[in-house]
């Protein structure tokens, strides 16, 4: 699940995404949620006197030595999981497309 972060306006940049929808005083809804903020979009909501926005907050680094010690155990589980049946050609080459798919995640 992400989380959001409230802030100002001017320290919005573009690409940012947002959380909330963003409304005016009325109520209307100036952007969805998940929109993408560009500089054109910042410049509108200046000229409308918006000063916050929610925005999705960046994901946080993860160690490399925790993301190489959890791709090792994921791939430690799948050998587990096709320790008697990875000799046959289809699920030998299921383990090889998991296997590959999870040294990179």
């Amino acid at each position: 699940m992400s989380s959001s972060v409230m802030v100002d306006l001017d320290q919005a940049s573009a690409g940012m995404v947002l959380a909330e929808a963003l409304l005016d005083a009325h109520g209307a809804v100036l952007l969805p949620p998940g929109a993408v903020l560009s500089e054109s979009s910042l410049s509108s909501l200046r000229r409308r006197g918006v000063e916050r926005c929610s925005v999705v907050a960046p994901e946080p680094e993860e160690d490399p030595a925790v993301a190489a010690a959890r791709r090792e155990q994921a791939l430690k589980r799948l050998q587990h999981l096709f320790r008697r049946s990875a000799q046959t050609e289809a699920t030998g080459e299921l383990l090889r497309l998991l296997a590959d798919y999870r040294s990179r995640s």
